[in-house]
């Protein structure tokens, strides 16, 4: 059964972010400071993520429900770091880069990690918002906005279960010398067990654990001119980072109108033992030792997309806003191709560059905004949310079957 959008606007729109009032998030757990020289005693805990985190960002906001509880960082551009379906002690599903906190700010990027955070687009192509106006498209000249790596967001609301923040007055000129003026608003939701079950389709909890959370991003044109295909315009762009394994794997569902559905070159070719095809569905390896992107064209993406860690016994679902028939921007660094035929869904996995380094490892699994043709002072949504499930495999199987239409052991067999 794929999940279908309408049902997370709903859920989503229930739970507008209230004003700050009496139920404002509780103070998280003390416990001893942890820095970036103690991860080698991490135990991949929430609890290791939350006391290292609160030693770098003291605006730090964990939000709960339940046993379930999710990090939120102003300070880090409005991420959520990670996220447990069982407590402190429960696993931590997202991505920390502890080493990045204790080095000097890169001119490129500052990759902290984290479970879900938001970026704007385009990367790369005729109105890229990373590459200065008529300048070469090579790392050198790659710059990420510092909205969405250095700079921190303001909080406008919070209760035990959601937040809300604001980044205002970004400036940025795109690579067509377009000067763009705007807002990002993201209000960030917990769902406790009814709404995840409602969100993702089941009938069930199926004795498994589960953490999930809704967001809503919303960009705004704060400038007096509007964005059109001559002047180019930015698009909002969800990555979710996640621990890599040696049999965790990506999986996407698309509409089966081509038999090769997948852009596979973003970073060289993909090579053939690490990506197939079958059931209509990409399957990704996410094991972080090879570096590799893929996207799926916006007319061949659905809405839901997952990954399936087998030695954790992790099940992962993502679900987001897909218009079928909107233009996309091309994200690859390169200007020869149209402005509009970038994708709507994304998969990477790190691994080693050429110069020998890493970033990570980890994985991740994307989501992007239509292109925003907006006219002053109007603005356009995009809703992301993630889900996850612990448990025994037969649980998970029955999760697995009703959110991404395949069973555990067609996943674990997709690449072998």
């Amino acid at each position: 059964m794929y999940i279908r959008a309408s049902i997370l606007i709903v859920i989503i729109s229930l739970h507008l972010i209230s004003c700050q009032d009496a139920t404002e998030n509780k103070p998280a757990e003390s416990a001893t400071a942890l820095s970036a020289s103690d991860v080698a005693v991490k135990d991949n805990s929430f609890l290791f993520d939350l006391n290292f985190l609160k030693d770098h960002d003291s605006s730090l906001v964990v939000l709960e429900t339940g046993r379930s509880k999710i990090i939120v960082s102003p300070k880090y551009q409005g991420k959520v770091f990670t996220s447990t379906a069982d407590g402190d002690s429960g696993m931590s599903f997202g991505w920390v880069h502890y080493k990045a906190f204790s080095e000097p700010a890169d001119p490129h990027i500052n990759a902290y990690g984290g479970e879900n955070r938001v970026w704007i687009g385009p990367e790369g192509g005729k109105f890229s918002v990373f590459f200065k106006k008529d300048s070469k498209m090579v790392f050198d000249n790659w710059k990420t906005p510092a909205a969405f790596d250095t700079e921190p967001w303001t909080i406008t609301a919070k209760t035990n279960t959601s937040v809300s923040l604001l980044k205002d007055h970004v400036e940025l000129e795109n690579y067509a010398g377009t000067q763009l003026s705007f807002g990002v608003i993201r209000n960030i939701k917990m769902l406790d067990k009814e709404q995840i079950k409602a969100a993702v389709g089941l009938d069930s909890d199926y004795g498994a654990q589960m953490v999930g959370y809704s967001t809503e991003n919303i960009l705004v044109n704060n400038g007096d001119q509007a964005w059109t295909e001559k002047t180019g315009m930015p698009c909002l762009w969800i990555l979710d980072m996640f621990n890599p394994s040696d049999n965790a794997t990506i999986i996407i569902p698309y509409r089966d109108s081509a038999a090769n559905p997948a852009t596979t070159d973003y970073f060289g070719e993909i090579p053939a033992d690490r990506i197939t095809y079958k059931y209509s569905r990409v399957f990704f390896k996410a094991d972080g030792k090879s570096r590799g992107k893929l996207g799926i064209h916006p007319a061949r993406a659905m809405n839901v997309a997952g990954s399936y860690d087998a030695d954790k016994k992790i099940l992962t679902i993502t679900i987001f806003d897909v218009d079928n028939n909107a233009k996309y921007l091309n994200q690859e660094w390169r200007t020869d191709k149209p402005a509009f035929s970038g994708d709507a869904v994304n998969a990477y996995n790190d691994g080693p560059l050429a110069t020998g380094g890493q970033l990570g490892p980890f994985y991740e699994i994307e989501s992007v905004a239509p292109a925003a043709f907006l006219k002053p002072h109007s603005s356009m949504t995009h809703h992301h949310s993630v889900f996850h499930f612990t448990g025994d495999e037969k649980s998970l199987d029955t999760i697995a079957q009703r959110t991404l239409g395949i069973t555990l052991d067609q996943i674990k067999t997709a690449l072998h």
